[in-house]
C-alpha cells in the first residue's frame, strides 16, 4: 500500500483540488492497482477542511499542534500502522501531476525529492517571477527539497526517526538525516507538483516568506541570496566541500510537460550534471 500525507490548517478553499489530483494520481495504470490511502492531518483547523476532505474520500486525523513537522509525522505513523510501504507527501495548496505517485515508485530509491511549479503568480511582478525562476534548477539532479513534492520508503523513514517536530523546514531536516544515514535519494524533475504563491503563510519562514524576500530583493535592486535561516536552508557546514547545498524553494513549470502544466510558457534550458550524485557521507 502507498500512503499520502497532506497536512492542512484551514484549507477549505484549496484542499478539494489537491485531493482530486491525488485521487487521479492514485489511479495511474503504472501502479497496477496498488491501494493508495490518502490521509489529511487537520492541524488546528477551524473551517470546513474536514468536510471537504471527507467528501473526497480522504481519511482525516485531527491534531492541535500548529506544527507541520508533527502533522506530517502523525499522518506517516498512521499510514505505517496500516501497512504502507511508501510514504508520499504534499501540501493542501498544491496539485500533483497525474503520474506523481507512479514516478516516485519507479525510481527504486529510498527517497525521492521532486520539484514544484507555481500555479498562479497572482499580484507578484514579472520581475519577481524572473528573479525567482533564475535561481531554480528544474532538471534531474537538482538539490531542491519540497515538503509538497517528496516521498520516502517506510523502511528508510523509520530508520532515521521520521519527521522532527519542527514548525518549518521539517522536510530539509529529514532529507539531511537520510543523507547522513546513507539512504539512496533520487533528485528528479519528473516528480512534479503545482503549488500556490499565496502571501499568507502556513509555516513561519517558509515558502511564502521566501517569495516575500525575493520580491523585496527585486524592489531594492539587490540580488536575492539563498535563504539563510534555520527554517529554510540546510546549513552549509553539513555539506562536504564540492557538493551542492540542500536548498528549499520552488519554481515555474519546466520542460517535459504538456502545455497545461507549463502555464503556456516556453521550457527553460537547465544544465544537467553528468553523473548521478550519491548519498552524502
Amino acid at each position: 500500500m502507498i500512503g499520502v500525507v497532506v497536512p492542512a490548517n484551514d484549507e477549505e478553499a484549496l484542499i478539494g483540488r489537491c485531493l482530486a489530483a491525488l485521487k487521479l494520481a492514485a489511479q495511474h495504470p503504472a501502479l497496477a492497482g496498488e491501494a493508495v490511502e490518502i490521509v489529511v492531518v487537520l492541524d488546528a483547523c477551524r473551517d470546513a477542511t474536514q468536510r471537504v476532505a471527507l467528501a473526497q474520500g480522504a481519511a482525516c486525523i485531527a491534531v492541535e499542534a500548529r506544527n507541520v513537522g508533527i502533522a506530517r509525522a502523525t499522518g506517516a505513523s498512521a499510514l505505517i500502522a496500516q501497512g504502507a510501504r511508501w510514504l508520499a507527501f504534499t501540501d493542501a495548496d498544491s496539485v500533483v501531476a497525474p503520474d506523481w505517485l507512479a514516478r516516485q515508485i519507479e525510481t527504486v530509491a529510498d527517497a525521492v525529492c521532486g520539484v514544484v511549479c507555481i500555479d498562479d503568480w497572482g499580484d507578484y511582478s514579472a520581475e519577481t517571477r524572473a528573479s525567482y525562476e533564475a535561481g531554480y534548477v528544474d532538471a534531474d539532479h537538482h538539490r531542491h527539497i519540497h515538503g509538497a513534492s517528496m516521498g520516502v520508503s517506510s523502511a528508510a523513514y523509520q530508520r532515521v526517526g521520521g519527521f522532527a517536530p519542527l514548525r518549518c523546514s521539517e522536510d530539509v531536516e529529514l532529507v539531511r538525516r537520510l543523507d547522513v544515514h546513507g539512504a539512496t535519494i533520487r533528485w528528479t524533475n519528473s516528480v512534479r507538483v503545482r503549488t500556490s504563491a499565496r502571501r499568507v503563510a502556513r509555516a513561519p519562514d517558509g515558502f511564502a516568506e521566501h517569495l516575500r524576500r525575493t520580491e523585496h530583493g527585486v524592489s531594492t535592486s539587490t540580488s536575492t541570496a539563498p535563504l539563510d535561516s534555520a527554517c529554510s536552508v540546510a546549513s552549509a557546514e553539513t555539506i562536504p566541500p564540492g557538493r551542492p547545498s540542500l536548498r528549499q524553494s520552488a519554481s515555474g513549470c519546466g520542460s517535459g510537460l504538456p502545455a497545461s502544466w507549463r502555464g503556456g510558457r516556453s521550457p527553460r534550458s537547465v544544465p544537467t550534471p553528468d553523473h548521478e550524485p550519491g548519498p552524502i557521507p
